[in-house]
């Protein structure tokens, strides 16, 4: 819609913004809802400040996809050795469903571990032998073994644990960060996402790493494997730095005066992020270029740190994006969907990620960032102490379980050598400390200073939270 004097443009917002302030005011404050804490003069889309108190800056979040069975990692049952293909009892499964992928076995015999565990550190945390470099860290480390989700399957449960949400189109938890504290360095993204090169078949989408009905500048932005990390990021050819300086400067212009008249905030995201852009020009490069690392350093990652893509290159790259002051840092290796052929493929996940991660623990530590880093581990749910399919003494697989699983976390304020929680005999279900997937978002918003409770977004007429109307901090985890 036209109006008749210029081509300015005429719609809802503009027409609410032109009219009668009271209009204009009303809409305004019917905006901002008053129990976000917001004061009228606020947009929504304002960051709000932390607390003074918090033990974390930042976040790296290794996310495994696919599920590490908490039976195969962290949760060691001995006692299943001498129940191997029996069935698994009626009184412990007790009706709770299943995935189609197992629900019409006609038996369901218990598989333990094929895999040895060793007690650790002072702590004497049971630790799977497929991870002597984590199990050298386990001091450091604060162990829950008794998460758990309602999702079965693995998109909704991805989506849940990034997103608070089974649903797609919530903001991401890095997204939300972004929203609530805002940038440390001007010249990279708040938050960044590194995707490891693997033989998965399973589907990724970007939407995990999205800022949903946040402002656009808010959602991850992927650096990918290869020389170009960020697509469309160098300047043409023929085209000079300054040139494109003088473009984007005219580009802004032009912008604005659009801004002004639509009143679209999306606009101003616009202008952001192509002014992001031309200052990683120079920052991403520089943030890529491992030439500066010492051996020793690269050698602490392992040999996989000189494949670009690699677990163990994303874990360093990780590290110097924490060392720049990036808020929020999300990896994800996937791989880890083992409804068939376990014992192998549990060895080869194991090689590519535990030398890395534990390295990320150390490195950070050496470097006086764990302190104020914290880092966590952990996929979306757990796996079936039954065996999905036919059972031998080598080999077997297991299903979806979302009833109990581990994750661990490492600095920025959390309790190291901490084992916490505990599952029955079979790894099925919680018997002590449950935490839910919201329980351990709002704990890491916590420790990054951010009240789970006050951290809201207003959209569709009603405000929106990364943990809905649920969650709790589990203050036991937290030093």
């Amino acid at each position: 819609m036209k109006s008749l004097q210029g081509n300015q443009i005429l719609n809802r917002r503009s027409f609410l913004a032109k009219s009668a302030a009271g209009l204009g005011a009303a809409a305004l404050t019917a905006l901002i809802p008053a129990q976000s804490g917001a004061s009228p003069s606020r947009l929504p889309f304002i960051p709000h400040p932390g607390r003074r108190n918090a033990r974390a800056k930042r976040v790296i979040y290794l996310f495994q996809s696919g599920a590490p069975s908490q039976l195969d990692t962290f949760d060691y049952k001995p006692g299943l050795r001498d129940l191997f293909g029996t069935e698994l009892p009626e009184s412990i499964r007790k009706g709770q469903r299943l995935t189609t992928m197992t629900s019409g076995q006609k038996s369901f015999p218990i598989a333990p571990s094929v895999f040895d565990f060793h007690q650790h550190g002072e702590s004497g945390a049971w630790v799977c032998d497929l991870f002597p470099h984590t199990a050298g860290i386990v001091d450091r480390l604060c162990i829950v073994r008794s998460m758990w989700t309602e999702a079965i399957n693995h998109d909704p449960a991805i989506t849940f644990c990034q997103t608070g949400s089974q649903l797609a189109g919530r903001p991401s938890m890095g997204a939300w960060v972004a929203y609530g504290l805002g940038t440390m360095n001007r010249d990279l993204p708040t938050f960044v996402v590194l995707v490891s090169s693997t033989l998965s078949k399973q589907p990724l989408y970007d939407r995990l790493w999205g800022s949903g009905f946040l402002p656009a500048h808010f959602q991850g932005v992927k650096l990918r494997n290869g020389r170009d990390p960020v697509l469309h990021l160098s300047t043409p050819d023929g085209c000079s730095s300054d040139q494109r300086r003088a473009m984007l400067d005219e580009l802004r212009i032009l912008n604005q005066k659009h801004h002004q008249s639509a009143g679209d905030p999306e606009i101003l995201a616009r202008i952001e992020q192509y002014e992001l852009a031309f200052r990683m020009q120079t920052s991403v490069p520089e943030l890529t270029d491992m030439s500066d690392e010492p051996a020793a350093v690269l050698d602490l990652y392992g040999e996989d740190v000189h494949v670009p893509g690699s677990f163990a290159r994303n874990c360093l790259l990780a590290r110097r994006l924490a060392e720049r002051d990036v808020r929020f840092i999300q990896l994800y290796h996937m791989g880890w969907d083992h409804h068939g052929d376990l014992p192998n493929s549990m060895k080869a996940l194991a090689k590519a990620t535990d030398q890395p991660a534990s390295a990320l623990v150390q490195d950070l530590e050496q470097r006086g960032l764990l302190e104020d880093t914290l880092v966590v581990w952990g996929g979306e749910f757990g796996r079936t102490v039954y065996s999905q399919g036919q059972l031998s003494k080598e080999n077997h697989g297991r299903d979806h379980h979302p009833r109990c699983y581990s994750v661990w976390m490492a600095g920025g304020g959390v309790r190291p050598g901490l084992v916490y929680g505990q599952t029955d005999d079979f790894s099925y279900n919680i018997v002590a400390d449950p935490v839910e997937v919201h329980d351990l978002n709002a704990t890491i918003l916590h420790q990054l200073g951010l009240d789970h409770e006050k951290l809201v977004y207003p959209f569709q007429g009603r405000d929106f939270r990364l943990t809905d109307v649920h969650g709790r901090v589990v203050k036991e985890l937290l030093a």
